[in-house]
């Protein structure tokens, strides 16, 4: 059979490429940058909005939406913001034949617009704290472009709330970091987090700190999978976020945000796919069980059609593929190719033994035969044991290809194909421009016992160094 994949090994650039394509995930727009989202990789994106917008929900956070076009002046108020995004920024400078008075920016986040309308909203201590969310899109300008990675438009969410202390800000702040992103990436992603702190380099433009969620592919590269910032009082006083406070004096309040986008679907397909293709862990598998007939005769399709329902109700997302007039192993390499984690195959022979095959994806590969009557408890066993095989695996795979070392020249040699782990006290600012110029950026940094410092200031902080997307 003719290979359907560039190999890992051989070109991971040109292996992820082929996989968003034949696995009918994305293809490019009509114009630069742009990328048409097909519906199987729609599905991935729907499920990951599900997770994480149920768990935004469970912190009192309300979704609401805000405007594509935010005028220039709005920008212009917070001069460290614009400053950050102004080479990404499209404008439009005409609408119905004319040139606009004020010039128009087409979102690439929504700081400023959302912050000129919780101006409006907060008016006392009693309006605190307040917390939005929109699902929307946005767009950055792009010298170069990669589907999911790294495109002009993209989907995403983004989150804004107003506090009434620098305390109750912050935690929250790390709240949205750990119980919403890293847990949604970990528990439902199966993919190991570095959660930490960015370098003032690498900060959210107008941001006191920012707090960032790191997942390491199976290149060895980094990508950054979702961000919270803490703004302090900089848009609040750029907007006049103002309250009365219970001490009847007028405060500033203090806001973050956070986001996480349709990145995240790239750091699926490069954090556990393989040579045949997609791997879904089934916590996130739109179609978690894929059953299959091998041959299209009444008596199987019947079967078929039975143990589709069953799964069903079990709660087991489940698709049934009864086309006799598509070749069997053609069916069974796509199904390998776009990752559904388990197959449920029968045909003429399994149904006059009353079993059927269990075909693996994740997890203990292979397949074995069961009873008809114990299908989904099989499945369900399968599914379970696939996405701790899964986490696993990317967590035994972060371990192998992290080292620890005493210098940055180390450093800067172990990240070319890896994660390096430094005390920042021998890169330091200038540490971390002398990798730069090798290629190596600081991903974040932790305390030496783990956990995500509160601030860059701590002393003895260990910072980690790779290649990234």
């Amino acid at each position: 059979m003719a290979r359907v994949l560039t190999l890992q090994g051989e070109d991971f650039p040109r292996w992820y490429q082929d996989v968003v394509a034949k696995a009918e995930l994305a293809e490019n727009g009509p114009a630069k940058g742009q990328q048409v989202i097909r519906p199987a990789g729609f599905a991935l994106w729907e499920r990951m909005v599900e997770e994480v917008d149920a768990r935004i929900k469970s912190t009192d956070t309300d979704n609401a939406s805000f405007p594509l076009l935010i005028p220039q002046s709005y920008l212009s108020r917070e001069a460290e913001h614009v400053e950050g995004f102004a080479p990404e920024c499209w404008t439009v400078t005409h609408a119905g034949g004319k040139e606009l008075e004020e010039h128009l920016v087409v979102r690439p986040t929504s700081e400023t617009v959302i912050g000129e309308y919780m101006a409006k909203w907060v008016k006392s201590y009693r309006d605190l704290p307040l917390k939005l969310n929109q699902w929307a899109n946005v767009m950055r300008y792009e010298m170069r472009t990669r589907l999911f990675l790294r495109s002009s438009e993209f989907l995403w969410q983004e989150g804004h709330t107003v506090h009434e202390s620098y305390e109750d800000a912050h935690e929250f702040t790390l709240h949205i970091l750990h119980e919403v992103y890293r847990d949604f990436m970990e528990n439902v992603l199966a993919l190991p987090i570095l959660a930490g702190i960015k370098t003032v380099e690498e900060r959210f433009a107008g941001a006191l700190n920012t707090f960032t969620c790191e997942a390491i592919m199976r290149d060895h590269k980094a990508l950054q999978m979702g961000t919270s910032h803490e703004l302090g009082q900089n848009f609040a006083k750029a907007f006049g976020i103002q309250y009365l406070g219970s001490d009847g004096k007028q405060h500033h309040g203090w806001t973050t945000s956070w986001g996480t986008s349709t990145r995240m679907v790239g750091g699926l397909i490069m954090g556990h796919g393989d040579d045949a293709g997609l791997r879904v862990p089934p916590k996130l598998a739109p179609i978690q069980a894929y059953v299959m007939v091998v041959k299209d005769d009444a008596a199987t399709v019947e079967a078929a059609e039975k143990i589709h329902a069953e799964l069903k109700a079990a709660g087991i997302r489940s698709r049934l593929d009864k086309r006799g007039d598509v070749a069997f192993g053609r069916r069974a390499v796509d199904a390998e190719l776009k990752g559904y984690p388990v197959r449920v195959e029968i045909g003429p022979r399994d149904l006059a033994k009353n079993e059927v095959t269990i075909a693996r994806r994740i997890g203990e590969v292979g397949k074995t035969s069961v009873s008809i009557d114990g299908v989904s408890k099989a499945v369900a066993e399968a599914l379970e044991l696939g996405q701790q095989a899964l986490f696993d695996e990317a967590q035994a795979r972060l371990d192998s290809c992290t080292k620890e070392v005493s210098t940055l020249a180390e450093a800067i040699e172990a990240a070319q194909s890896g994660v390096a782990k430094v005390p920042w006290d021998l890169v330091g600012v200038e540490g971390e421009k002398q990798a730069a110029g090798e290629g190596i950026t600081v991903r974040c940094l932790q305390r030496e016992d783990g956990t995500v410092p509160d601030n860059l200031d701590e002393p003895n902080l260990v910072t980690f160094l790779a290649r990234s997307y």
